[in-house]
Formats: structure tokens, C-alpha cells, sequence
């Protein structure tokens, strides 16, 4: 049963075509990636699924009800959150306050706020912001100022973030972006467990395919804002289209 339906998605930007004629099904409980050189479109697309741009054609929906036209705050509420490639967290705040903030934000509307004050008399948020933290393996740092971590934990934060949410959508843009290899492999680790312990969709943007090929169980193609491919990795791998793509020359 498919989560989030793709149809017929078009965007231009001047005399560009970013996107044209995108058709893309993501099944619920699975991971999909979705790949493609630069310029392919990648981008593009998720900045339509979270209401960043508006498709000029198409439409986008998620269990069922209609993306388009929502602001980016509606759609999160709706369950779909993304993690960005450079990880979006309140510097200045501890690791525990900024899992505390999503929270509160869902019930009033408030983004930011004094969390420790807010939180006084809410142990149902305090114990699921610790709950989260420990699931991403941050309950230790849960006192730590945010700016003090390194790029790994401040993604672990970033999830955690998210998850507080209760998500059922999460698009990870690049999630591995400007990481050293054991960073990396912690993170594919890390959403591993995110994805047997929750009952949870993803669809992920990356270039390194050690994390591709290590995480979906879907793969899209993109080039030049067109879906060339859609297969399991096995098939992808090797695939004639795909090489095509990166090497930008046909394989016979």
C-alpha cells in the first residue's frame, strides 16, 4: 500500500525544467531512495513534497489527502518531517530542550520557547523527549549544548527532533552529507533502528551509495527532472539507463 503518491509532477524555473512528468509511488513501511547526478531534480522534488515550491502540474498526496497548497508547518503536523542535509537544531539550546521544543510546538502552536520552563509539570513530554533520546543513543548528552556536538550527534539530535513528532513520513535530505566514514556508517545503523523499532516510512536523497544500497529497498533514477529507473538495488546496479545517468554514455 502505497504512503505517498507522485503524479504527472511538473516544475519550471524560468526556461528551466526542473521536474517533468514525475510519477513516483513510495510504499508504506519501506525505505525508497531516490538518486540521480546533480541537477537531476532531486531537490526540487522534495522541496514540492514539503511545501517549499508548488508543482506547476501534478499532484502530490499523502495517505490519501492532497500536499499541494499546504504550508510546510501543515504538512508536518500531517506526520511527514524532513531531516536536512546540514542539521537543523537551536545551537544555543541543550540537547534535551531542543527534543522538548517539537513537543510543545504541536500542542500550541509556539516554535520556540523557554523548554525547560514549559515542560515543568509535563512529565508525559519529559519522558518521551527522554524515551527518543535514548532510542538515538543521546540520553547521556541530554544536557549538552547543542553547539558542542559533533556532526554525527548533531544529526542524532535532528532525528530525534523529528521522531518526538511521531512521524509517519520521514524524507532525509542527504542525511550523511559532509560525514567521515564511521559517522556514516553510524547513521545507516542508527536508521536501521528507527525503521524496525517504529512504524515509519522513508524516503531518502543521497549521493554516496554505500548508504543507497545499504538502506532502500526501492531505488528512483533521476536525470535531467525525468524518472528513468525504478527497481530494487539489486536490479539497479549495472542497470544500462543508470550508468547512462552517471557516466553519460550508453552500455551496451
Amino acid at each position: 500500500m502505497s504512503i505517498l503518491e507522485i503524479k504527472n509532477v511538473g516544475k519550471r524555473f524560468g526556461g528551466l525544467q526542473a521536474l517533468s512528468d514525475v510519477n513516483l509511488s513510495v510504499a508504506e513501511n519501506t525505505v525508497h531512495a531516490i538518486i540521480g547526478p546533480n541537477g537531476a531534480g532531486k531537490s526540487t522534488l522534495l522541496n514540492c513534497l514539503v511545501g517549499k515550491l508548488i508543482p506547476d502540474t501534478g499532484s502530490v498526496t499523502f495517505q490519501g489527502q492532497s500536499l499541494l497548497g499546504r504550508k510546510p508547518h501543515e504538512i508536518n503536523q500531517m506526520g511527514v518531517s524532513r531531516v536536512f542535509q546540514t542539521p537543523e537544531i537551536f545551537a544555543d539550546l541543550t540537547v534535551f530542550e531542543n527534543v522538548v521544543i517539537p513537543s510543545l510546538a504541536a500542542r500550541d502552536g509556539s516554535f520556540r520557547m523557554n523548554a525547560l520552563s514549559a515542560v515543568r509539570g509535563q512529565g508525559d513530554i519529559r519522558a518521551t523527549a527522554e524515551a527518543i533520546l535514548e532510542d538515538v543513543n543521546m540520553l547521556d548528552k541530554r544536557h549538552m549544548i547543542a553547539s558542542s556536538l559533533s556532526r554525527g550527534d548533531k544529526r542524532r539530535l535532528e532525528m530525534a527532533m523529528c521522531l518526538v513528532q511521531n512521524p509517519k513520513l520521514l524524507l532525509l535530505d542527504e542525511p550523511t552529507a559532509g560525514m567521515a566514514r564511521a559517522d556514516t556508517n553510524n547513521t545507516i545503523d542508527l536508521l536501521k533502528e528507527i525503521k524496525d523499532k517504529r512504524d515509519i516510512t522513508m524516503a531518502i536523497i543521497e549521493h554516496d551509495m554505500h548508504v543507497v544500497f545499504s538502506l532502500a529497498e526501492r531505488i528512483t533514477v533521476l536525470a535531467q527532472g525525468t524518472p528513468l529507473v525504478e527497481e530494487t538495488p539489486e536490479n539497479i546496479k549495472g542497470h544500462p539507463k543508470v550508468r547512462e545517468a552517471y557516466l553519460g554514455e550508453a552500455q551496451v
